[in-house]
């Protein structure tokens, strides 16, 4: 008599036949009607071929000539991540403590969680437009629009590894009468350091990209020199910059990956 085997197989997510099948038609449907109905000028489009194609045969080969620019670009940019990793930082961890809510209390909770909410909601070219304008163009409107970018991701995530603490050690610390701030230093700061550290590395290498990005609006740093090649319509000079831009994402992609396993 031969033996009969089940093999397991993974439910669907959902179990009703009909509702999968529906939904699917309707994500289909809704696809299909929001392609049609975009404003696409396909006139334009077929013109913006021409156009790209005369971009593409005129930065092939790239030009390094132009390299001190390329390079004082590079370091600029180098310089606001830095300058914002650090002073993000610096500003994400009273904002953490504020913002977790086995340590604070109510008032400073919804600060704290406000703040970091605000600092999340815009993306970071719209921050540099408004520092730009703020504080004129230059490194500097690009270190503040980073600083603000970092607080919305460190902030956050340090936040919720607080509140994930074992908290017999903030327990055994106002047990034996410390107070506030050497409960945080000895009880929550070394809980939650690999943790700062791991974001912070991984920020400095965010940031090094970032600064690309608001350079074009006028922040300073690589991205101002890739807007200016641009403009000039040195196509060539502008290939060198986003080859340059790409291999130094990939050497720090690299090296934060290697010194986060190495902390982990």
């Amino acid at each position: 008599m031969s033996e009969v085997r089940d093999t397991w197989r993974k439910p669907p997510f959902i179990a009703s036949p009909l509702l999968r099948y529906g939904l699917y038609a309707a994500v289909a449907i809704y696809f299909v009607f929001t392609l049609v109905t975009l404003p696409i000028d396909w006139d334009r489009v077929a013109d913006g071929m021409t156009r790209a194609q005369r971009i593409f045969s005129g930065a092939f080969p790239p030009s390094f000539e132009r390299s001190g620019l390329l390079i004082d670009g590079f370091l600029e940019s180098l310089k606001i991540a830095i300058l914002a990793t650090v002073g993000g930082i610096a500003l994400s961890v009273p904002l953490a403590f504020m913002a977790a809510s086995n340590i604070s209390i109510k008032p400073i909770y919804f600060l704290g969680r406000g703040i970091i909410i605000v600092a999340r909601s815009f993306h970071p070219v719209i921050v540099a437009i408004i520092f730009v304008k703020a504080v004129g163009f230059g490194p500097f409107a690009g270190a503040l629009t980073l600083v603000v970018y970092s607080i919305g991701f460190v902030a956050k995530l340090l936040a919720e590894r607080i509140e994930e603490i074992d908290f017999g050690q903030v327990e055994a610390m106002r047990a034996a009468g410390a107070g506030f701030i050497p409960t945080l230093a000895y009880a929550v700061l070394p809980q939650i350091m690999p943790r700062l550290v791991g974001l912070g590395i991984y920020q400095l290498d965010s940031n090094l990209r970032a600064s690309a990005v608001v350079g074009i609006v006028g922040a300073g740093g690589i991205g101002a020199t890739l807007a200016n090649a641009f403009g000039r319509y040195d196509y060539d000079f502008a290939l060198a910059i986003t080859m340059v831009i790409v291999g130094v994402i990939l050497v720090s992609e690299a090296v934060s990956g290697f010194v986060r396993k190495r902390i982990a």
